[in-house]
């Protein structure tokens, strides 16, 4: 799987139509609805789009007849193997009616360009730890966490006894993070795997 660096345009016309494809990396819903609210025209005939982020995903054809806008956009996605990723394809009708097929190909190979275009990095799943530390063994495991590749802490606040942080870490490396940290501190730290994102 792979994800958008950052955002993407191209245009092109056909039969006298302009499209204009824009696609950009989500982190979910919230991030898909705020785009598509700031790149869709209410000028434009029609603003259709595609979001998937795993399992997650939705279409919509926006008026054009069902199936040919939407789900070309997204198959357009898919078949470039990329997730967390929004594309809007954003037509302005020139007078030339382009059938179902045409509207299939038009949408479709809009967005398919789009994302050819794009930068892609390949995706890695990560998870989410919850690490209860002792103050005895927080320096240790600050920097055993450092020096592990692609482990960032994203939250730590501090208590009587210690700290208590918020990893994340490649869902691949966890395991082996996870048994070397608590070897380390001899059992004295308390984790709890989360969410894999």
């Amino acid at each position: 799987m792979f994800a958008l660096v950052r955002p993407e345009a191209f245009s092109q016309e056909i039969r006298k139509s302009r499209f204009l494809a824009q696609a950009g990396p989500i982190e979910g819903e919230a991030d898909a609805r705020r785009l598509l609210a700031e790149w869709s025209d209410p000028a434009a005939t029609h603003n259709c789009w595609a979001w998937r982020t795993g399992n997650v995903y939705r279409f919509s054809d926006d008026g054009e007849p069902g199936g040919t806008a939407g789900k070309p956009i997204l198959q357009a996605i898919d078949g470039q193997d990329l997730d967390r990723v929004l594309v809007v394809v954003t037509r302005w009708y020139g007078g030339v009616k382009l059938g179902a097929g045409g509207l299939i190909r038009a949408y479709g190979g809009t967005a398919a360009s789009c994302l050819r275009a794009a930068e892609k990095v390949p995706l890695v799943r990560t998870v989410a730890i919850t690490l209860e530390c002792p103050f005895s063994d927080l320096a240790l495991v600050q920097a055993r966490l450092g020096a592990w590749s692609g482990v960032g802490i994203e939250d730590q606040a501090f208590n009587d006894k210690g700290a208590a942080m918020r990893v994340r870490a490649p869902e691949t490396e966890a395991d082996a993070l996870l048994a070397a940290l608590i070897d380390q501190t001899s059992g004295r730290l308390t984790v709890r795997r989360e969410e894999t994102g």
